[in-house]
């Protein structure tokens, strides 16, 4: 983890702890130079002005983007800015969000946890308004440290917060992407001394220092103290264990075990809750998605009154009139404090037996894009925690074992906004309580107790910098998470690479040597496991689900730097834990000083919901060698001088060497068959047959540009071999064609590159027919054989939202266009690809709106022409999903059943836009354009 702290000439005047929290965030400070030094709460009624709110110590999370008027009015403007900002965050954002949520941002930090999208890409709002600039999970937490930054530099302004020792709060479970991306935003925020801590740790701190006089009278050596951390967002639990230090009579602190990473808290009891009013309001419908949002607000509010202290026996909600749409007139419902105790109390934390263990079904909260835990039982999960964690027992003090059951905690501290209701906090304690109780029917764990549930995190940070000073008492932390490094076998292994008794600032050598190849790629797929905590480094171990959790991959080409005669090399991994936790890891030659930083592929974790592709590829087996040789020969001959095989021969050659059909080829094959094509790339400037057939045969070789190892690197290697490198202008057809093959593979910013000359040709083609004026400067387009224009465009799935809305809207005006009957399929395949409702490849943020894709079904659904693919289009413009924001209303789908019917359409297909589900291997086919490689299947 790389941080400016090494840099330090002098030390700050303050140490700062910030939590930023799901749905608050809090700033806490301690001035070194006073004595004694304390730590106090920044009290920042400044963070919320010029709006008229009481003072707060938080600030509530939020991101809200102005509506034009708002901007130009100046309404967000605060006493430290210039100009009209059209941003708010804090009180304002949460507030007009709700009645707003398609310009609102929350949970920011449960994004930038989610392994399932690339959290540097600009996904947020998720389902936001049109014209909302939406932006990446690592920008929204910079937005909220730049606030924060710019309120203390407002009491502070002897004392940019630049220059103090910032200490940022983050879950325990976090993983290494989200820690180095949270360092990301702390400096795209202009705060580069930052420091990183567990908030769970924090909160603990947090109680030493509030009974910083009276602390070692409630703890023992021996004793195990568990943290249960449950915020908005996340789930955090944490195992301290009390031992007796060196010094005679103190006891010290040692963090042995941390929870795996659950997207489950307050967001959760609010979507169960607005689920439960639905109900109410719509039976077994569904509300629209604008009422949807401002109920998930309001169920906030009725949670918080009806779980919290003194509770009315009815909470009234009131819903926004949505006009004559499925629910006309403003909506009114009452909901009791008995039917919030049985959602939530009951719902999420159940009377669970300590053998029980969660479910792992799929979420069926799908309406916000996180990946939420897939069991609402928190008590289920906390169970689980402490039977994987059950310990010997020893107490570190000579007094050998404790005589009660090794899983039962004899201390709790409960931290988090979700534990400011007391019935949620006594329910939790009962069922943890009853766990252990056989011996004792009165037993219960000792609690701890914080003053402020919302301050104590950022209070901990606080006086952990100042532990990082030599002040008060620290935290000996354990990695409590074990790392390894997949190997290659019969069986897939994995070799230890830090255990997880391992402390911050230790340094591990792997003994297993590993021979590389220099100047191509090569992958190390990580692991992590919070249970097998005992293996030492260089221990190969069989890999298990049930015990690893796959990291994002690290993926890399070793620079051979001058010795180019060297093709390979013996290299050791070398593995270092930074202060904060995190795993850096470098690869250093054996016979040299030669060393090669290695880093986590964040892209690889840019696929949403579920993984875009499930592979079976790499397990194909290896090629024999007698094959490979003679399909390499066989290129040679078409494109090594001089060549005695035509390039029109070269697919027949490679069919009768491989004994398999093209479609037949595994994806290991032509991943071999594509690095052949790239060592006699120069050969295809040979005529435009050659350049045609090596196009060709190299996107067929790389599609779909991803699912098989390193596929992103040979991308990479590919569009700069022939981006804008083509030898003869005949080749731009095929040129087209490798693009739409590989489309999968491409970034965003490639994908546009590509798009921008084609788009202006297909605007001047639409302008043609519409009787607009036509640019002189747009690329002529023959509009009869537009059709792999037409396809490229359709494939390309990270385009803006705007720019596929604009090329379907123009797609449905040219449908009925005679001339264009030519190409008519080419263009309906592109309009279901630009609007279906379950993407091929890309995030789901890239999807247009369901009421965009409404209108297109209409088209659709109006075309007076045989053409096959008809239903195919319609199913995936109707497709449904569970998710109210992707979904056409149950009107529009009904339509499209009944038309289906009426053409006598696959059953299966009037399946997926009744119910839902996967398609079959034709549709899949059909949907990609062509077959997909063996042992790859879209989602």
């Amino acid at each position: 983890m790389a941080t400016d702290q090494d840099d330090r000439t002098q030390p700050a005047r303050y140490v700062v702890g910030i939590d930023l929290g799901t749905t608050n965030s809090a700033m806490a400070y301690v001035d070194t130079e006073s004595k004694p030094w304390r730590v106090e709460v920044l009290s920042v009624p400044q963070l919320v002005a010029p709006f008229q709110v009481e003072p707060r110590d938080t600030l509530p999370s939020f991101h809200y983007e102005a509506t034009p008027a708002e901007a130009e009015a100046g309404a967000l403007k605060l006493p430290w800015s210039d100009g009209k900002p059209r941003t708010a965050v804090g009180t304002f954002a949460r507030d007009e969000g709700s009645a707003k949520p398609g310009r609102l941002i929350a949970s920011a930090k449960s994004w930038l946890c989610h392994a399932g999208v690339d959290r540097t890409a600009d996904l947020l709002p998720w389902q936001g308004d049109d014209d909302v600039q939406r932006l990446s999970p690592v920008d929204v937490t910079a937005s909220y440290l730049a606030h924060l930054r710019d309120a203390w530099q407002q009491a502070f302004p002897k004392f940019p917060l630049a220059e103090q020792d910032l200490v940022i709060t983050l879950p325990a479970s976090f993983d290494e992407v989200a820690r180095e991306l949270t360092i990301a935003a702390a400096k795209a925020a202009e705060l580069p001394r930052v420091m990183l801590i567990e908030e769970p740790q924090a909160a603990f701190y947090a109680w030493v220092d509030r009974h910083s006089d009276s602390w070692r009278e409630q703890v023992s050596p021996g004793q195990k103290i568990l943290v249960c951390d449950i915020g908005g967002g996340t789930s955090d639990f944490t195992l301290i264990r009390v031992r007796a230090s060196d010094r005679e009579g103190d006891v010290e602190f040692h963090r042995v075990a941390v929870g795996e990473h659950l997207i489950l808290g307050g967001d959760n009891l609010d979507l169960a809750l607005a689920r439960f009013v639905e109900q109410k309001l719509a039976g077994d419908g569904k509300l629209p998605p604008e009422q949807w949002d401002v109920l998930v607000r309001t169920a906030r509010r009725a949670k918080e009154t009806l779980l919290g202290d003194s509770p009315p026996e009815v909470f009234t909600l009131n819903l926004p009139s949505r006009g004559s749409k499925l629910i006309g007139g403003a909506q009114q419902v009452e909901l009791t404090r008995d039917e919030a105790v049985q959602v939530l109390v009951d719902g999420f934390l159940p009377r669970s037996a300590l053998s029980d263990r969660p479910t792992r079904r799929q979420s069926g909260f799908q309406d916000f894009g996180l990946p939420y835990a897939a069991d609402a039982g928190i008590t289920r999960y906390l169970a689980a925690f402490l039977e994987t964690h059950r310990t010997t027992g020893d107490d570190a003090s000579g007094s050998g074992e404790i005589d009660h059951d090794p899983a039962r905690p004899d201390i709790v501290l409960f931290n988090g906004g979700f534990f400011a209701s007391p019935t949620l906090r006594d329910r939790l304690l009962e069922v943890l309580s009853s766990w252990f109780d056989r011996d004792d029917a009165n037993w219960s764990p000792l609690v701890l107790d914080h003053a402020r549930l919302d301050l104590a995190v950022a209070r901990g940070a606080a006086y952990y910098g100042m532990v990082r000073r030599g002040e008060g008492v620290g935290i000996t932390a354990t990695l409590a998470r074990s790392y390894y490094v997949g190997v290659g076998g019969e069986r897939p292994m994995a070799v230890c690479l830090a255990p997880g008794s391992a402390a911050a600032g230790q340094d591990f050598e792997i003994p297993n040597a590993l021979q590389l190849t220099l100047a191509e790629p090569v992958e190390f797929p990580l692991y992590v496991s919070s249970t097998r905590l005992t293996d030492a480094p260089g221990e190969v171990i069989e890999v298990d689900p049930g015990e690893l959790t796959p990291l994002p991959p690290i993926r890399t080409v070793l620079d051979a730097g001058r010795k180019r005669d060297s093709t390979t090399v013996d290299a050791r991994l070398h593995a270092h834990l930074s202060e904060i936790g995190s795993l850096e890891l470098s690869c250093r030659d054996a016979d040299s000083s030669r060393s090669w930083r290695l880093q986590f592929d964040i892209r690889s974790t840019t696929q949403t919901d579920v993984a875009a592709h499930e592979s079976a590829a790499e397990s194909e087996g290896i090629i024999d060698d007698e094959v490979i040789e003679q399909c390499r020969a066989a290129i040679a001959r078409v494109f090594d001088k001089p060549g005695d095989l035509k390039p029109s021969k070269l697919v027949n050659e490679l069919t009768q060497a491989t004994g398999q059909a093209r479609h037949e080829w595994p994806t290991s094959l032509l991943r071999r068959m594509w690095e052949m094509l790239m060592e006699h790339e120069p050969g295809r400037r040979q005529s435009p047959q050659h350049e045609a057939r090596w196009l060709n045969l190299s996107g067929y070789a790389l599609r779909p540009g991803y699912g098989f190892a390193v596929d992103d690197w040979r991308v990479a290697e590919t569009w700069r071999t022939v981006r804008n490198r083509l030898a003869h202008p005949a080749s731009q057809a095929e040129s087209l064609i490798l693009w739409r093959r590989v489309a999968g593979g491409l970034s965003s910013g490639q994908q546009l590159t590509i798009a921008e000359p084609l788009l202006a040709a297909t605007r001047g083609l639409y302008r043609r027919f519409t009787g607009g004026k036509s640019s002189s400067t747009a690329a002529a387009i023959d509009p009869a054989q537009s059709a792999e224009v037409w396809r490229l465009l359709g494939s390309l799935e990270l385009l803006p939202v705007p720019v596929k809305t604009e090329l379907g809207n123009a797609i449905v005006e040219l449908l009925p266009k005679r001339k264009l009957e030519p190409v008519r399929s080419a263009m309906l395949w592109t309009l279901g690809r630009l609007g279906q409702r379950v993407p091929v490849y890309g995030p789901l943020n890239t999807l247009v709106p369901a009421s965009r894709a409404s209108k297109w079904v209409d088209a659709v659904l109006g075309v007076e022409a045989d053409e096959p693919i008809l239903p195919l289009v319609a199913m995936q413009l109707a497709r449904v999903t569970g998710d109210r924001h992707r979904d056409l209303e149950v009107s529009k789908r009904e339509q499209v059943i009944a038309w289906l019917e009426s053409q006598g359409a696959a059953a299966h297909l009037i399946e997926l836009v009744r119910t839902g589900g996967t398609l079959d291997a034709e549709e899949r086919s059909q949907v990609f354009g062509e077959s997909l490689p063996t042992g790859l299947r879209l989602r």
